[in-house]
């Protein structure tokens, strides 16, 4: 591998800023050849006003050096990155501004989203969430509570990467912006407390004064709003109703996902020519390595199974999602589909899968399940299988998060 220096080109930065404007614009090349932007859905007249949901008290800021101010500063651990590869992405911090009072439409009251439309899913404690990528592309960031769970639930345009973390961190509860940098083209957070800088990928602080500090992942996974509505009944959803103005349905970034061999919008620190740039895959983070599924191959063979760390994961993939990236409209991109992965062990028995249309079927029992990881049918009706946490991106923005990868197909 050798080191690389990347420049955004003026098109990719007016794709960025674009998505601090307040008319949600984009000079983006491809986006006049694609679907114009969906129209702006009221609710129903005799639909609820969107609430607030209970939310943990943050921790205060503390009086410490920023890592906002100033990368390298003295007072600052080791940063585990090269600063030089920080760089500005337009918008000044906050310019892209995250959702610190999120409001929630229950499921059957939504009737904006599109049957196939990406949203970002979590589940904690039973209080399911669904994010709509129709708003993170705006925002980002959305500090929010789930099932009592202090969380950020993230998504990085650039690298088409949902993520989400407990927020807690020993005794403190942080809460996040948008620093307005970005290191090999993906998101980078800080924190509001000490202001430290943590890119999206990682959730690990590599510039400030909590450098090397390590949020724990939330399982979160991109899905079709069909697949979340029928599984979910209960589930709640972001509303639009966010105190900015934005053209939420728009896409920004039209176009940024149809070819595998451009390079990303603004670069990686990394060159590995195992994949094209550009080409969507699943990596999955383990104590000891990481793993790198190529999305079109678990798409093909429909499940994929593997070990991680010695223990064994499963794959999976189903029709009903659309790209958010790829047309002038989040809801208009093509389907290409839901993954999720999971550990297949069952009440201590390693079960494996194939794949039944949009389903699931198990060897061991023939039990039927779905692409959430639920036993809908059979002797195992009922049981569940524990998700593993996956970031759902391209190749040369999953890469610097861990070089040694280990790729599956490609």
């Amino acid at each position: 591998m050798r080191e690389q220096s990347w420049v955004a080109g003026p098109a990719i930065l007016m794709l960025v800023l674009a998505a601090c404007s307040s008319d949600g614009t984009s000079d983006s090349p491809e986006a006049g050849d694609a679907e114009p932007a969906d129209e702006q859905t009221e609710p129903a007249e005799d639909a609820p006003d969107p609430v607030e949901l209970p939310q943990a008290e943050n921790s205060p800021k503390e009086d410490v050096p920023s890592a906002l101010d100033d990368m390298n500063n003295p007072e600052f651990p080791e940063p585990l990155l090269d600063t030089a590869d920080i760089m500005s992405g337009g918008p000044p911090p906050d310019g892209i501004p995250a959702i610190d009072e999120p409001k929630f439409e229950k499921v059957e009251d939504v009737n904006w989203l599109e049957d196939t439309e990406a949203v970002l899913a979590v589940e904690i404690n039973g209080d399911a969430r669904a994010y709509p990528f129709r708003v993170m592309m705006w925002h980002e960031i959305v500090n929010d509570t789930v099932g009592d769970v202090p969380i950020a639930a993230t998504y990085c345009p650039l690298c088409n990467s949902g993520v989400a973390f407990d927020r807690r961190v020993g005794d403190r509860v942080l809460d996040f912006g948008t620093s307005g940098r970005l290191h090999a083209s993906n998101l980078v957070m800080y924190d509001r407390q000490t202001e430290s800088l943590w890119p999206q990928l990682t959730g690990e602080a590599a510039v400030g004064v909590m450098t090397g500090t390590q949020l724990d992942f939330i399982p979160i996974s991109p899905v079709g709003w069909a697949d979340f509505r029928e599984a979910h009944p209960d589930g709640w959803v972001l509303s639009r109703d966010t105190g900015h103005s934005r053209d939420y349905g728009a896409n920004p970034y039209a176009g940024l996902d149809t070819d595998p061999n451009r390079d990303p919008a603004f670069g990686s620190t990394e060159d590995d020519d195992r994949l094209p740039p550009m080409e969507r895959v699943i990596g999955v983070h383990g104590q000891d390595e990481s793993v790198t599924i190529v999305r079109s191959d678990l798409a093909e063979a429909g499940v994929l199974t593997e070990t991680l760390d010695g223990e064994p994961l499963v794959a999976f993939h189903a029709d009903g999602q659309a790209s958010a990236l790829e047309a002038g409209s989040v809801s208009g991109g093509s389907d290409i589909g839901t993954v999720a992965v999971f550990d297949p062990t069952v009440e201590g028995e390693e079960l494996t899968f194939s794949k039944d249309g949009d389903m699931f079927t198990d060897e061991q029992t023939g039990s039927t399940w779905d692409i959430f990881g639920r036993a809908v049918d059979g002797p195992l009706e009922g049981e569940r299988l524990d998700e593993r946490p996956f970031i759902d991106t391209f190749w040369l923005t999953w890469l610097p998060a861990d070089p040694d990868t280990r790729i599956i197909g490609g």
